[in-house]
């Protein structure tokens, strides 16, 4: 029979996949030697079945049974004693961290007899009635679906009779009511007693880990972090140690960095008599763990020692869960903590220069999305600005929008294109949309491990926690500050991540000091090999220069930058770019010039044609001069004039209602009349799909002889000048090599004529832009007239998938997310199974017709992580993507290279994937 239970004991954590990362950490810790209540793991495999059957796995029931016998014998508890209990939490834990996804259950083997023995056995009362409602109140919203306000209103109605603020301050006889006002709860709400069985309680709490996996907050979650679908959840159960025992006892959550800063220390919160759910949730404040120094020194220290220990041994940060019960310490999770991208970056340089990780490691520990992060702007040190409260740093960043009070407005404004800052008392797994769509959250209660600090630290989003002096009100979605003053929905905050403060109205933002730092890098104040000499291994920039320079030596696709204008070219070079990868020309055709193009269009003689292009033809030279000039000695791709034909012609319309008024009046326009019949015989259904690129390129051939002229011409010029102009010219859209071919040759000519009347020395080569499906199926034939490929992925993606981007994203795109048909959108990150698949094809069977053909990327993928993997595993040359994502590209780029290297270091992901491209699939799923 197949195994699914496993004690703790059993794994390491290298058993993620398996046990998950809680249960993986956990039989880690317990391997370490470090105190961790006995317990046991349901595998990832008994919810991969439940998942896809809708019922448990032959023999799980008698495997949880064996290990649960085993429990009480080491415990020498009995689950659910009337006399002396064993009991129990359940908790999920999937391969990847996944926090608030699904609450935990604590005190399983609590009922209406066993209550009664764990308040003889603890000698405190309070004690037990307190952990029998919190199972009543958890199992409740957690396994049978009761919506969580209901115990609240009650525990509310409950202190505020007795005159409390805190839960704490009720007694047993409060507490024993609660319980009986839950039961009653659960009966009204479900039909049922709540159940008194132990084992079924159990049961009924794995069943509800099984059924958290598909909930619409993990489904969203898992978009949000690129998390597969099919992974499923382990279930992790583990004997019951007590933070609610009195004053001597507690819980917390503590990291040995800060996840806020990267700074070293120690980091984190402590809530005396306490359950760990407390702590989460931020219902209470909490204590710092300094405070925990001075109410129990011995299991402050000793915890501590288990967190050098932990670091030691991991070589990162590490989020750990503790509980004291009664002077004794307890370990009950770490994992490799989220942290903010200056703390990755932070970390990352640190333990570089401490020795424990070696550089290409520093490059696997930071991401390109947190790279990205660092480059959005800051708030203006010199703005004025009203602070009306301060809390907890939870998340860094500055975030300005509009005050929203609950994730359903923040989803809704977000949604219609307002920034919004999502304002709570505390948040909980509810309200993961909210987050999702927030540019910030700001919650009046919990601390720096609060879910609103640990979720949004996740996803990179602004947080401020714990600001107590703003009392929130949901109800009328409004906060009050210290002095009186009322902020209502909609009202406009800011609020600094990296200073805890809220302001009042709007703060201006500067640019990131990362930003000026990568510019001045490529500029001037360098060494030799290119970096700054004051790396201290803390700053931030410091840390950001140190890996960059680690990434340019590993990573082996070149970065180049989509740049149309001088401006966008200078700025992609001074951020690193190698080269313009696509600069499209269209732009330079509309405005005033583009009248000057329908003339020529639309133009009947030769002379009038004629007449057209000259004045077109210094315009267009003088633009690809500067450009030219600003990437001096750079390769600069030009692909030639690719807009659908209409957009140089008047609107049908419009032309059409002036040709029938001016007869309807009586007063013929007979020129109009002319145009009319011209647009109409021009006009298209679809000109995504007609007149366009090598078409129009073809049809009206003095278009693109414009182009290359004015291309030859500007390179002549500045090699006169003694500079080393590197003009590649790409045709775009072309589907057959015949169409190549007879652009090529008239390319050939016009810049051979070019060379002869200037008698500069001239080699352009010529290349094509692959973004239709049968491009791609027929690169061996099209790599003979080709100098070069460079992949329109945006193209290439809407007619392999048969829709137009502007007209799908609004309307099913999100039915398809939410139904698992994508993962993520395919204009975002590549569809490797399918237009993936087609760009290796194409790469491989290119480069066996012609070895030199020089391959690369410049949809808007070649600026996505993922994407790049994928672009390493198969062995493309560059990527090309906007000039802000250049850093970002150059790091993924590394990080891909190094996460493919053979034991020689050289790239070997892909090296063996044939035509199908199968091998970069897998690479890039993988990543």
């Amino acid at each position: 029979m197949q195994q699914y239970v496993f004690d703790f004991a059993e794994g390491n954590t290298r058993d993620k996949e398996l046990l998950g990362g809680k249960g993986a950490n956990l039989a880690e810790m317990t391997r370490l030697g470090l105190p961790v209540p006995p317990g046991f793991t349901i595998a990832t495999t008994a919810c991969r079945h439940y998942l896809t059957t809708g019922r448990e796995p032959d023999g799980l029931a008698q495997q949880v049974g064996a290990h649960l016998a085993d429990l009480q014998e080491r415990t020498g508890k009995r689950l659910g004693d009337p006399e002396d209990p064993l009991l129990v939490s359940v908790r999920s834990g999937a391969k990847f961290s996944m926090p608030g996804m699904m609450d935990t259950v604590l005190n399983v083997g609590l009922n209406d007899m066993s209550v009664v023995g764990l308040a003889a056995r603890s000698g405190d009362e309070r004690f037990a009635w307190d952990s029998y409602r919190r199972l009543v109140q958890m199992f409740g919203k957690t396994v049978l679906g009761i919506d969580d306000g209901r115990f609240d209103e009650s525990l509310e109605a409950c202190k505020k009779s007795r005159r409390v603020d805190s839960d704490v301050d009720l007694d047993a006889a409060d507490l024993r009511g609660l319980v009986d006002e839950f039961k009653h709860i659960v009966y009204t709400e479900t039909g049922r007693d709540f159940p008194q069985d132990p084992r079924q309680q159990l049961d009924l709490a794995i069943r509800a880990v099984f059924d958290s996996w598909n909930t619409e907050r993990a489904r969203l979650y898992r978009r949000q972090e690129r998390i597969p679908d099919d992974l499923g959840t382990a279930v992790n159960v583990c004997t019951m140690v007590f933070g609610n025992l009195g004053p001597d006892s507690g819980t917390g959550v503590a990291f040995t960095r800060d996840p806020a800063t990267g700074a070293q220390g120690v980091y984190g919160d402590y809530l005396p008599n306490a359950q760990g759910e407390d702590v989460v949730a931020g219902i209470r404040n909490t204590l710092s763990l300094a405070e925990l120094e001075r109410i129990d020194k011995a299991s402050y220290d000793q915890l501590l020692d288990i967190m050098a220990t932990l670091e030691r041994h991991y070589l990162d940060l590490c989020d750990i869960e503790f509980t004291i019960e009664r002077g004794k310490l307890w370990m009950l999770q770490t994992r490799v903590g989220k942290r903010t991208a200056a703390a990755a970056f932070r970390i990352a340089a640190q333990l570089a220069s401490e020795g424990l990780i070696d550089d290409d490691e520093m490059l696997s520990r930071v991401r390109g999305e947190q790279l990205a992060q660092l480059m959005f702007p800051q708030f203006d040190p010199a703005a004025p600005r009203e602070v009306v409260a301060g809390g907890m740093a939870a998340s860094p960043g500055a975030a300005v929008g509009k005050a929203a009070f609950d994730s359903a407005t923040a989803v809704a404004w977000a949604r219609d294109g307002e920034d919004v800052i999502l304002v709570r008392r505390e948040t909980n797994p509810d309200d993961l949309g909210g987050m999702v769509a927030a540019r910030g959250v700001l919650t009046s209660r919990g601390g720096k491990t609060s879910h609103a600090a640990v979720v949004a630290r996740g996803m990179g989003r602004t947080c401020v926690t714990g600001v107590e002096a703003l009392r929130v009100d949901p109800g009328r979605k409004e906060f009050t500050t210290p002095d009186g003053t009322r902020v209502k929905e909609g009202d406009v905050i800011s609020i600094d991540g990296g200073t805890g403060e809220v302001f009042l109205g709007e703060v201006p933002v500067v640019p990131s000091a990362v930003v000026d730092a990568l510019h001045e890098v490529t500029d001037d104040g360098v060494t030799e090999d290119g970096v700054r000499t004051t790396e201290d291994g803390d700053d931030v920039v410091s840390a950001v220069l140190r890996v960059m320079r680690q990434a340019d030596r590993r990573r082996r696709l070149d970065v180049r930058a989509n740049a149309d204008t001088p401006d966008d070219a200078a700025r992609a070079r001074s951020l690193g770019a190698c080269g313009i990868g696509l600069c499209r020309t269209e732009h330079m055709f509309l405005g005033p010039r583009r009248r000057i193009v329908e003339r020529l269009i639309l133009a009947r003689d030769d002379d009038t044609r004629q007449a057209a292009l000259d004045e077109l033809r210094p315009l267009q030279r003088a633009d690809f001069t500067d450009i030219l000039a600003a990437m001096d000695g750079l390769p600069v791709t030009i692909r030639l004039l690719d807009p659908p034909l209409h957009e140089f012609l008047p609107d049908l319309t419009d032309l059409s209602v002036r040709v029938a008024v001016a007869e309807a009046t009586g007063e013929p326009d007979a020129a109009a009349a002319e145009l009319l019949s011209e647009v109409q015989r021009l006009h298209e259904q679809n000109p995504m799909l007609g007149m366009r690129g090598v078409r129009l390129g073809l049809v009206i051939p003095e278009l693109f002889t414009l182009q290359v002229r004015a291309i030859a011409e500007a390179a002549a010029e500045l090699r006169q000048q003694g500079r080393e102009p590197r003009p590649e010219i790409m045709v775009p859209l072309v589907a057959a090599v015949q169409e190549l071919e007879a652009v090529r040759d008239l390319a050939g000519e016009t810049i051979a004529q070019v060379s002869k009347e200037t008698g500069v020395e001239l080699t352009i080569p010529v290349g094509t832009m692959i973004e239709l499906p049968r491009s791609a199926m027929t690169a061996h034939q099209i790599a003979e007239a080709a100098e070069f490929f460079s992949f329109g992925t945006n193209d290439l993606t809407q007619t392999t998938w048969g829709f137009s981007r502007d007209d799908v994203e609004a309307t099913f795109f999100p039915t398809y997310l939410e139904s698992g048909v994508f993962g993520v959108s395919p204009f975002e990150s590549i569809d490797t199974e399918g237009v993936g698949r087609l760009v290796s094809i194409a790469a491989w069977e290119g480069k066996e017709t012609r070895p030199d053909l020089k391959v690369g990327i410049c949809g808007e993928h070649g600026g996505d992580p993922a994407s790049i993997h994928f672009f390493e595993s198969i062995l493309l040359d560059y990527v090309s993507c906007s000039p802000f994502r250049v850093p970002v590209a150059r790091l993924e780029a590394a990080r891909a290279s190094v996460a493919g290297s053979g034991p020689d270091g050289s790239s070997g992901t892909g090296a063996s994937a044939g035509p199908g491209g199968s091998a970069g699939a897998t690479a890039s799923r993988d990543a």
